[in-house]
């Protein structure tokens, strides 16, 4: 039986692989080819897993709308950690999909207990940020949005705590706010197709945040009039949750169709995806949602300066992007590496640089040039660059990218209104 994955956990220790296999990921190799001219965090497998991500590839590829969705909780600053979820939207969006960003203030406050004034100053500094590497769209606040809070509410009528229970693990003794932040998570991830018209829609997001992506998945399914069935020879359209004005719309849009008290049957020559469109267009102008199944990329985690994962309840695994000088210099070249113990057996038997924090560093932001970040595996693996080296020089590249990123910042600092 697969394991539960706490999305709220600040030390997930995770084998991503193995949780693509148990919880019915798609491995992203799977679409990859579909990509082209891929970002660094496609190039060098960052995002492993997907679910649903073709539908996003084939729009990007046909120019067709699509939307892109990611959330963060304004629970402390933004640091390196989330930079990664921030560069996949952006590129999203640069591919031509519509950008939305949530600020999860109730998540921050039903979790975190942080003040609403504590939520609205940390989710200030994340749109800075988002700003300043290019993000267009829209951005919200999850308590301030009504249209959200109503669907929420929509959404939390199709789920029990018995299936939250067994998707995240909650006990008796979970708060109900605890709860109904899950509905808000999954009024987000529908949020774009209300707003700006249902299309493929993929939300970037880290593997521990999947236990939203499937539930929110099983409810949008939940939420359908209609269920639409390619049997081989004929396509069946069965009744859910539909008036009956509903199936008799339906069974007029489809000349030659036979009804049924609770299904229609089409004649062969028509496709499941045009009969799926028609069918939810229908559902629409009866009042339902008619919502495409959302997608989700996954990437693996940065790994903290000292081990695992990054998190701010451990200040010396991160580097926040507001963080002094002297403690970024602190941090990197105290940094677990994936050296040797002693300078000799470095050079004879080389480092590792995939269990190297600071090689993972440059993998993921620092080094855009794969050649150099492959000569950099190659000579660590060599026994020819040495920690202290590698330390000095990632601390150059960070300090300079600290540094234009404040000098965005401060250019699109205006454009936070909140």
């Amino acid at each position: 039986m697969a394991e539960q994955i706490n999305p709220w956990s600040s030390t997930p220790k995770m084998d991503i692989n193995r949780l693509i296999a148990d919880f019915g990921i798609e491995p992203f190799a799977s679409v990859k080819e579909k990509i082209t001219d891929p970002p660094v965090f496609i190039r060098r497998d960052i995002v492993a897993g997907h679910r649903g991500y073709n539908a996003v590839a084939d729009a990007i590829a046909e120019k067709k709308p699509f939307h892109v969705l990611t959330g963060f909780m304004p629970s402390g600053h933004p640091h390196f950690g989330h930079l990664m979820v921030m560069k996949e939207v952006v590129w999203h969006i640069q591919q031509g999909g519509k950008g939305f960003i949530s600020m999860a203030d109730r998540e921050a406050h039903a979790v975190r207990g942080l003040s609403w004034d504590a939520c609205d100053q940390y989710a200030r500094e994340y749109m800075e940020c988002l700003y300043a590497l290019g993000f267009s769209g829209e951005i919200y606040s999850q308590r301030r949005n009504n249209a959200l809070k109503d669907l929420a509410f929509e959404a939390a009528t199709k789920v029990n705590f018995s299936e939250l229970s067994a998707i995240y693990g909650f006990r008796p003794e979970t708060e109900l706010a605890h709860a109904v932040s899950v509905s808000m998570q999954v009024a987000d991830i529908l949020y774009p197709q209300l707003t700006a018209g249902v299309a493929p829609t993929v939300v970037p997001v880290g593997i521990d945040q999947d236990p939203h992506i499937r539930l929110t998945r099983d409810i949008t399914n939940a939420l359908r009039m209609f269920l639409v069935e390619d049997r081989g020879t004929h396509i069946s359209i069965r009744v859910k949750n539909a008036p009956k004005e509903a199936l008799d719309a339906v069974a007029k849009r489809f000349s030659g169709s036979k009804k049924y008290e609770g299904h229609i049957d089409l004649p062969a020559g028509h496709t499941f995806e045009e009969t799926d469109a028609i069918v939810r267009e229908v559902e629409r102008e009866f009042g339902g949602f008619g919502f495409l199944l959302p997608s989700a990329t996954y990437h693996s985690f940065l790994q903290g300066l000292q081990g695992g994962k990054m998190s701010s309840s451990v200040p010396d695994s991160l580097v926040w992007f507001d963080d002094p000088d002297k403690d970024v210099k602190k941090k990197i070249m105290g940094a677990l590496t994936g050296g040797r113990q002693t300078l000799e057996e470095q050079k004879k038997l080389g480092g590792e640089p995939e269990k190297c924090s600071i090689y993972q560093l440059n993998r993921f932001h620092m080094q855009e040039d794969d050649k150099e970040l492959s000569e950099m595996c190659r000579a660590c693996k060599a026994g020819e660059l040495m920690c202290g080296t590698c330390k000095k020089e990632t601390l150059e590249r960070v300090r300079n990218f600290l540094r234009e990123f404040k000098e965005k910042r401060d250019e699109v600092a205006h454009m936070v209104e909140w």
